[in-house]
């Protein structure tokens, strides 16, 4: 096949414990997924079923990286998140089969121009480029579902400069895992590559230039994102 500009090296995140890498195709998130993130926000958790947004495959960033301070921002917030990879495609995946689509499970950390966001919801518009800019998906190693087991709970923290800003557990998330990929499926094919954000706890708030953010979920380890400082 003949492309007139050379195609894209594909998007990828680190598979734990070796050189391998898995590829990425689309990258989904789940808003509003602990009830004290979305009461934070000014939502009700207990009025709606689990809705999405999406980011480019090539927003990832490795779990350990230093990135610019994005443009068009003066509140850059972070987000801990259990990341999701699935493995094996389909669509209309029953909750209780969900699991068997799933390749394994990262820590992440949903980057988010809040301000821009913010707008964007006040005047009624799409805030995708609040949440889809460049290096917003940070992602660490991916480890298999065969040694984490279904990762229903576990505690899941965020960190700013060594201050404790998030703290919660995977089963407080509204919609768990089974969930989460019953009911996109039913929006979209799932496909192998395919990663899915599934939320944050409350606590989500501002970091800066020369600031570093540590993610931890219990069982898969930590990953660290610094702001350069200019």
């Amino acid at each position: 096949m003949a492309f007139v500009i050379p195609p894209m090296d594909p998007a990828s995140v680190a598979v734990s414990g070796g050189a391998l890498r898995l590829p990425v195709r689309r990258i989904f998130c789940v808003g509003r997924n602990y009830a004290d993130h979305a009461r934070e926000m000014g939502n009700d958790p207990d009025r709606e079923p689990p809705f999405f947004f999406t980011k480019p495959a090539d927003a990832v960033v490795p779990g350990v990286a230093t990135i610019p301070y994005p443009p068009q921002t003066e509140n850059l917030h972070y987000e801990a998140e259990l990341v999701v990879v699935i493995g094996k495609g389909g669509a209309n995946i029953p909750a209780d089969q969900a699991m068997s689509h799933v390749w394994g499970f990262a820590v992440g950390n949903d980057l988010t121009r809040r301000d821009m966001q913010s707008e964007a919801k006040a005047m009624r518009r799409p805030w995708d480029l609040s949440k889809g800019f460049d290096n917003s998906a940070v992602i660490g190693p991916v480890r298999p579902v065969s040694e984490t087991g279904p990762m229903r709970r576990g505690e899941i923290t965020a960190r700013v400069n060594g201050e404790l800003r998030q703290k919660g557990d995977l089963s407080e998330m509204i919609w768990p895992v089974e969930d989460v990929i019953a009911f996109l499926s039913q929006s979209v094919t799932l496909a192998p590559g395919d990663l899915v954000m599934t939320g944050t706890p409350a606590g989500v708030g501002s970091f800066g230039k020369g600031d570093v953010c540590t993610v931890f979920i219990e069982g898969l380890g930590e990953i660290s994102t610094t702001i350069a400082p200019e």
